[in-house]
């Protein structure tokens, strides 16, 4: 990794996060601590209470194995050396699927917000998604998350389907939102 003042993100692959020991180790602390605090400031990101440490460290196995299985692929984003954001893609499993993935998680630290690191992070996804020869990547997001939403439409997601007041939290109701980017339309 670069050391000293960054103008963007500096993004790194599964390989890349692996190779070294002692920086694996404090991708995970970080991705524990930027997931929990996201999640406890009520980030839509799939738990409705802040994960635990053993909850990431099996979310990110599962990941890095299909990552080496290529099924997947896994991101993160450092600012200044360090972790601000992480974000992967899952193939489908079924037989019929396997061309499509799913984005599954985009998580990016508060502190880093506006500075381009979910940008960049879905770009290398996208990236990734088209080289594996992936043909449609499909994402859902909540629907009150607007920043999220006109950042994926910007990367040429469309929208396909909503469920309204399908996600629920507490009283409050939220639509879930299906969105698409179809790579067999580009070229």
């Amino acid at each position: 990794m670069t050391s000293g003042m960054t103008t963007g993100p500096v993004i790194l692959d599964a390989e890349e996060l692996t190779s070294d020991p002692e920086l694996e180790a404090r991708f995970t602390e970080s991705a524990h601590r930027i997931l929990a605090d996201l999640v406890g400031g009520g980030a839509a990101l799939g738990w409705i209470e802040p994960p635990s440490r053993e909850d990431v460290v099996e979310l990110l196995g599962h990941v890095v194995s299909a990552v080496q299985a290529g099924d997947a692929a896994l991101r993160a984003a450092y600012l200044d050396g360090r972790l601000v954001g992480l974000g992967y893609w899952l193939r489908y499993t079924r037989p019929t699927h396997r061309p499509h993935a799913d984005l599954e998680k985009i998580a990016v630290d508060a502190a880093a917000h506006g500075r381009g690191v979910g940008r960049a992070l879905t770009a290398a996804l996208i990236a990734d998604a088209r080289e594996t020869g992936i043909e449609v990547l499909t994402l859902d997001a909540r629907g009150d998350n607007a920043r999220a939403l006109h950042l994926y439409r910007s990367l040429g997601f469309t929208e396909y389907g909503r469920l309204p007041g399908f996600v629920a939290v507490g009283e409050h109701r939220y639509d879930k939102v299906f969105c698409m980017l179809d790579f067999r339309r580009r070229s």
